[in-house]
């Protein structure tokens, strides 16, 4: 098998540990020797064991002088555990295939550097595009400081949620919001609107699936006027619950959702809402790296307004509602088309009785 190859079956074991390993990145090892895999591993919930160490273990003594294909820069520093540098050249690999260099400015270089000073041959740049993919969440929180951000949006031909009388489920049927949880299992943290949170009374979580760890339910509402009987607070002690709040937020609010275990961020109001991009940064401090909005309608055309928007998965059922019925997005004030971000296709399917499209920022 080729570098390209044996670089592919490392990004898929990566991407096994998608919404697991936050604030880490989610990577791939796999260790090759004479042809044959002797070693496979991948980021581990909560971020360790790393990749290469995991890999190591499996490889034994067959590490050493076998290539080693990892999908992002070994890390060079030492953190809670030993870097994964040191790891490779104490168990005697030879060769180290690399998909992406690591931004993060404790490793950015310095472990490639590292395994070259100590002999290994290094090759940078394999599969590098589809590692990019793979790791832009974890890129654009080491870079720009927030979490990417997928919006999925369910919705009728016409782009409606909800009837007039608020009627909304279900538009789409029992495969589509099977996907809906993978989906959530493979971010960090589902996020939903104070309306959303306030009609629909969600869990946000990810069922039937046989998660070990479940996403972060992430509520933005300026004066947490959140049910206190929700399933939001009667389950925060269970899984994480994170408020994103205004200034005005009432203080015997704020002290009962601290006490049933959630944690607040408050940010600023602009316009009268709040500002869609601290929050998307307050989120990214805290360690997000990727982040599934899922409404509702004015959510989604605030964090579209401030182009926050990385991904969009549009399930479309086959029915209308009509113009009566609730918009999939709350208005965005643009006069021209010119103003609007454009979007571009990455992938369609059908899935039981609807379509699923997939759209990426140009």
């Amino acid at each position: 098998m080729c570098d390209d190859a044996h670089m592919r079956h490392a990004l898929t074991l990566g991407r096994r540990g998608l919404g697991s390993t936050w604030p880490n990145p989610a990577v791939g090892c796999v260790i090759v020797r004479e042809g044959r895999i002797v070693g496979r591993g991948w980021t581990q919930a909560g971020g360790r064991p790393h990749a290469e160490t995991m890999a190591l273990v499996q490889a034994g003594d067959a590490a050493r002088g076998a290539t080693a294909y990892v999908t992002l820069e070994p890390c060079s520093h030492h953190g809670q555990t030993p870097p994964c540098a040191d790891a490779l050249i104490a168990a005697g690999v030879a060769r180290v295939v690399i998909a992406l260099g690591d931004p993060d400015p404790r490793v950015n270089g310095q472990g490639i550097a590292h395994l070259r000073t100590a002999g290994l041959e290094v090759v940078t740049g394999v599969c590098a595009d589809e590692a990019s993919q793979d790791q832009i969440g974890f890129l654009k929180r080491i870079e720009l400081g927030q979490p990417m951000l997928t919006l999925k949006l369910a919705t009728s031909w016409d782009g409606r949620i909800a009837t007039a009388t608020g009627e909304s489920q279900w538009i789409t049927g029992a495969l589509a919001r099977r996907r809906v949880h993978a989906m959530r299992a493979v971010h960090d943290a589902v996020l939903v609107g104070g309306g959303t949170a306030r009609a629909d009374d969600p869990t946000l979580n990810v069922r039937d699936l046989g998660v070990a760890r479940q996403p972060v339910r992430v509520v933005l509402s300026r004066r947490l006027d959140i049910p206190l009987t929700g399933k939001l607070a009667q389950t925060a002690h269970e899984t994480p619950v994170w408020l994103v709040h205004g200034p005005d937020a009432p203080r015997d609010f704020i002290a009962a959702w601290t006490g049933l275990g959630a944690r607040l961020f408050e940010v600023a109001v602009v316009g009268g809402k709040l500002d869609a991009r601290a929050a998307l940064s307050a989120l990214g401090a805290a360690g997000l790296t990727r982040v599934f909005c899922e409404g509702g309608g004015a959510l989604a055309a605030s964090l579209l307004a401030a182009d926050l928007v990385d991904h969009v998965a549009l399930f479309t059922a086959g029915l209308a509602i009509g113009a009566e019925g609730k918009s999939g997005i709350g208005a965005l004030g643009l006069d021209h088309l010119a103003m609007a971000r454009r979007y571009e296709i990455s992938h369609a399917e059908q899935v039981g009785v609807d379509a699923l499209t997939h759209w990426t920022r140009n």
